[in-house]
């Protein structure tokens, strides 16, 4: 009986959540990989910064990978890099910018790497069994592109993120031809961005952010201000030709939108003329009305420069009765507070806050409900996968592609390490591979897991209580102590009877059983934190985390 062959979709980041995109395609003993992107930590991820995709699958097998395409150079996309390539060395393949963030950020973390290959929209190489076909889209980053993976089973189209914009900052509009060429062809199976798929109608124009820019920076009689997303290039070319418009000098302030600025205009995305980059201490001694700086901090991210400008903890910048800010992104999930600290704090100091999307000063990069439909009805897949998108978003999706005429059997709603595997005669999801997160804690990667963030978050809410004891070896007996030392438990000084009392407690468990004649460590350490724990409870509602130290002495 011949072999049936397998074609195996395989998303190890980005289904059932906003960032760490990360997908395999597998033919039989042949792999490639779409992005390898990040995501932010949660409110729950103390200490955290980064969090990257599960990607054993992919080391297990690093033999069978014969390269990596990657859609465009947003965080979500390109941020686990640095990590992955220290375990695989593998070819990439991308356009002109996303590969230049890539290797800014390789140089960034010592990462040495040399396999990598610009392609341009429109054109197509082979990989093994599969060809590739890189196809323009437009999205809030140059070079975006979305790609047609030709398999012996049929054909997958990867939209990447994208949108529709008829009149973007640069010439990059949607190739809806080629997705159109490829739907009348034939398409086995579509996956697609789900980011906006709960907003109505059409994505506003990035264009329509320009013109809304221009009315800004006439308006305003002191500095301008503003923050946006650091790989937003588009966005800070139209703040740019905004201020050239109006007679103003531009600082840009920030390490990522500084890499970001820089990075661009070398590869000649950003047209920034002579005369118009100035220093922010040059700027910062031009009358208000002809001083403009691009920032950092649109999310309210503490260290951020637009955070610590608001704070008064900025070493060269600060925020002045009659400035003009303007918030140039919507919030990420999670972070409304942190934005609304940051909005607030600007308005305490005097500043004129634009921060609205109603204000007109931003606009997604995603495609919203109608050009989701439209994607939906150029390719005329077979089969549908929605990607990039919380669970709700994958559902909704989902549901909308059924509308459209695409089969409920045929729509597959997945999670991360899903296996949704083709043959000749069928489709299915086959099981499940290694997938979920690695924390990323400075240099640390993966060493923080559940119970280390379990204490973390346990001596965030309840502080720590440090037992110190000193026993002598030979006959048992209390030498020293017990001490007691806390932190981030209670004010010491207001409960000096509290503590005394869980001394008592300690030493009368110590010496019941050290008169059992238990003189095994680890056991003591066990009593001493279960009986002094219910005490604590008791007496204040609480459980700090109990760290008894028993000292041995000759």
């Amino acid at each position: 009986m011949p072999k049936e062959h397998k074609l195996q979709i395989i998303p190890l980041g980005g289904l059932g959540e906003i960032g760490k995109n990360m997908t395999v395609i597998r033919y039989d003993n042949q792999m490639i990989m779409i992005d390898a992107g990040l995501a932010f930590p949660e409110d729950d991820m103390p200490g955290i910064d980064i969090v990257i995709p599960d990607y054993s699958y992919v080391i297990e097998h690093k033999d069978l990978l014969l390269g990596i395409l990657v859609t465009h150079g947003h965080e979500d996309h390109i941020g686990a890099f640095p990590y992955l390539l220290r375990d695989i060395d593998v070819p990439i393949f991308s356009t002109r910018l996303t590969l230049g963030l890539i290797q800014a950020k390789l140089k960034e973390s010592n990462v040495s790497y040399t396999k990598s290959t610009v392609v341009q929209p429109g054109e197509s190489i082979k990989l093994g069994v599969f060809k590739i076909d890189f196809i323009r889209v437009s999205h809030s980053i140059p070079d975006a592109i979305g790609l047609a993976i030709h398999t012996p089973l049929g054909v997958i189209v990867h939209t990447g993120d994208f949108k529709l914009d008829h009149t973007p900052v640069t010439t990059e509009i949607l190739d809806i031809y080629k997705f159109a060429e490829l739907g009348q062809k034939g398409v086995l199976c579509l996956m697609s961005d789900s980011t906006n798929v709960e907003r109505p109608g059409f994505t506003m124009s990035e264009r329509g952010v320009g013109l809304i820019f221009e009315e800004v920076f006439r308006d305003a009689k002191e500095r301008i201000i503003l923050a946006s997303f650091a790989s937003n290039v588009h966005r800070v070319q139209q703040v740019i030709d905004a201020a050239i418009k109006t007679n103003r000098k531009v600082a840009i302030v920030g390490r990522s939108m500084q890499n970001y600025a820089t990075i661009a205009a070398e590869l000649g995305y950003l047209n920034i003329p002579e005369g118009t980059l100035l220093d922010v201490e040059e700027v910062i001694q031009l009358p208000g009305n002809q001083a403009c700086i691009i920032t950092t901090g649109s999310q309210g991210e503490p260290m951020s420069a637009l955070t610590r400008m608001a704070m008064g903890d900025h070493k060269r910048i600060e925020i002045l009765p009659g400035d003009t800010v303007v918030i140039s992104a919507s919030p990420i999930p999670g972070n409304e507070k942190s934005i609304s600290k940051t909005i607030d704090q600007l308005f305490r100091l005097g500043a004129n806050v634009i921060y609205d999307s109603d204000a007109g000063v931003h606009v997604s990069g995603h495609a919203s409900q109608e050009e989701l439909k439209l994607m939906l009805n150029m390719v005329k897949p077979k089969y549908f996968v929605p990607v990039h998108g919380e669970y709700r978003m994958l559902i909704k999706h989902g549901q909308m592609a059924e509308q459209l005429g695409v089969a409920k059997g045929n729509i597959f709603i997945a999670e991360n390490g899903s296996v949704i595997e083709f043959t000749r005669n069928n489709v299915s999801i086959a099981g499940k591979v290694s997938s979920g997160r690695i924390l990323v804690d400075g240099l640390g990667v993966g060493d923080v897991g559940n119970i280390v963030l379990r204490d973390r978050k346990q001596l965030s809410q309840d502080g720590i209580l440090i037992v110190v004891i000193a026993l002598s070896r030979s006959t048992g007996q209390i030498l020293a102590g017990p001490d007691i030392v806390t932190r981030g438990f209670v004010y010491v000084r207001e409960s000096e009877s509290m503590l005394d009392e869980a001394k008592d407690k300690i030493k009368q468990t110590t010496e019941r059983c050290l008169q059992n004649g238990m003189i095994e460590w680890a056991i003591l350490k066990n009593q001493i934190r279960d009986t002094l724990g219910k005490h604590l409870y008791e007496k204040t509602k609480r459980r700090p985390m109990i760290l008894p130290i028993i000292q041995e002495v000759k």
